[in-house]
């Protein structure tokens, strides 16, 4: 077994087994490695930056893999093609871009992305551009909490209203407290400026809602 922190795992628990996949900002390529041993994908495992794409090498030797194939790549500028895209640990609006220029994007292809910044705008961006968020998972590594996405392309292109954009669908009370906490911090510090009272209210009450909802689900 190829040793994965629990973000990479619950990543690598919504890949498909046999699948062609292309491991955007592979890094160290320890999730590269995984998928080609453990779910006998094909796997592309790329990177913009000279400095991982030898991390990924040599981890790939190191484990002996011979279906990977490292590429250096802007988003998947150069990726031939894939089953599931991964797009990890990149701020949303970086994702977003990347999987919106993807060429090769049909009905069976499958985008399971881990942003670390703006998973609000991510959801947002890409329900509009005629995706469809499939499932959402909790990760908690380290002591921080971590949102992993499974979406597919339909083509139906829908608005979602702010707390779909900051809860998805995901109902665990980790992340949930998780944006909610923030939530409050802004407000509170709105508050203190006596700037934004309508709006530090506006983000109390989603805040509210969005507690509530993780209660309705414990």
């Amino acid at each position: 077994m190829i040793p994965l922190d629990n973000r990479l795992k619950t990543v690598f628990g919504l890949c498909r087994a046999g699948a062609v996949a292309a491991d955007v900002g592979t890094d160290h390529a320890q999730l590269a490695a995984a998928l080609a041993l453990e779910k006998s994908s094909k796997v592309y495992a790329s990177d913009i930056k000279d400095g991982p794409l030898n991390s990924a090498r040599r981890t790939l030797d190191r484990y002996g893999v011979k279906n990977a194939e490292v590429i250096k790549s802007d988003g998947l500028e150069n990726i031939p093609c894939a089953d599931d895209v991964i797009v990890c640990g990149m701020g949303g609006e970086l994702i977003a871009r990347i999987v919106e220029e993807c060429r090769f994007t049909n009905a069976n292809t499958r985008f399971i992305l881990q942003p670390m910044t703006k998973a609000d705008y991510l959801r947002k961006r890409l329900c509009g551009q005629g995706f469809e968020l499939m499932e959402e998972h909790t990760a908690e590594d380290n002591g921080k909490i971590y949102t992993v996405m499974l979406w597919r392309f339909t083509g139906v292109k829908r608005e979602i209203d702010e707390i779909e954009a900051l809860c998805g669908k995901n109902r665990d009370g980790r992340y949930l407290g998780k944006i909610a906490k923030k939530l409050l911090k802004n407000a509170e510090n709105m508050e203190k400026s006596d700037n934004f009272p309508d709006e530090a209210k506006r983000l109390k009450a989603q805040a509210e809602i969005i507690m509530g909802m993780a209660k309705d689900e414990d």
